[in-house]
């Protein structure tokens, strides 16, 4: 897509690169089929062992990109997934719920992820939920699992395209968060009744006068902390805004002012002093 100016316009706001990581037949394959609006090309050319595939979510009014490299459970494949796990953002760790053998295989895959990618934001996936009753991995032994990694857990199933999406935007908005990304998108939040008073409040009071204002102290510190936060004073450096009683104090000191500079009154011609007598 090209801009009226010529240049490149990005059909996203935010590019992350996730891994779904997990033992050879747990169905890692099938997760990205189920991805209809996903492109299967690789951007650049990749090895046999690696499965690629890009796709587009929509996480709170922004367009998050994202990009899923399905690494190889067979061991001839480590090497691969030690190098691509560099530029991982985040990790889908999968296993089948219906192979006992693939969900023990979990903790050897968290040993290598951190090594090679220590502090990646993980969650943990079961996949084919649509053979539950074939299920060896009961859903509440798999929940305290990740509790006790402390990553989300989901129940997916690709065949049904249930809490496909829902992962990946999960994943997506503890790594965007992390990295502190959230506050790209805070104004379009509705602000509550509280906030737009503050705003109006600091809006038109330097941070330095907001202790004489004539407010409860818990509530003059709400408003400085505010203030602070959201930058709404920076322009009062400059002396582009004022206060009331910053106006008040002006218009006394005028007000002094005016009244020393005043001329001097003639005498009286009826004064008794000497001094006063007008030779």
């Amino acid at each position: 897509m090209m801009s009226s100016l010529g240049s490149p316009v990005r059909a996203y706001d935010f590019l992350l690169k996730f891994l779904l990581v997990g033992d050879s037949d747990v169905g890692k394959g099938e997760i990205l089929a189920s991805l209809q609006d996903g492109a299967a090309e690789s951007p650049y050319g990749h090895p046999a062992g690696i499965d690629h595939k890009t796709t587009t979510i929509l996480l709170d009014g922004r367009r998050v990109k994202l990009q899923l490299w399905d690494t190889s459970g067979q061991g001839r494949f480590c090497t691969i997934f030690r190098s691509y796990s560099r530029g991982a953002q985040g990790v889908i760790l999968v296993y089948d719920i219906a192979n006992r053998w693939s969900f023990d295989g979990i903790t050897r895959w968290i040993k290598e992820i951190d090594e090679h990618a220590p502090g990646v934001p993980k969650i943990l996936v079961g996949n084919r939920l649509h053979l539950a009753f074939k299920r060896q991995v009961p859903t509440e032994q798999a929940q305290a699992y990740a509790e006790r990694l402390g990553v989300t857990f989901f129940e997916v199933s690709p065949l049904c395209n249930f809490n496909i999406t829902e992962s990946f935007t999960e994943l997506a908005r503890i790594v965007l968060l992390r990295h502190g990304m959230d506050r790209l998108w805070r104004p379009s939040k509705v602000l509550s009744l509280q906030d737009l008073c503050c705003r109006a409040v600091v809006s038109c009071t330097p941070v330095h006068l907001v202790d004489k204002l004539p407010l409860p102290v818990a509530l003059r510190s709400h408003l400085k902390s505010f203030s602070m936060a959201n930058g709404l004073n920076t322009r009062m450096m400059h002396g582009r805004s004022y206060s009331l009683t910053a106006n008040s104090s002006h218009k006394r000191n005028s007000f002094r002012k005016v009244r020393t500079i005043r001329p001097p009154q003639s005498p009286p011609t009826n004064c008794a002093r000497n001094s006063c007598k007008i030779s």
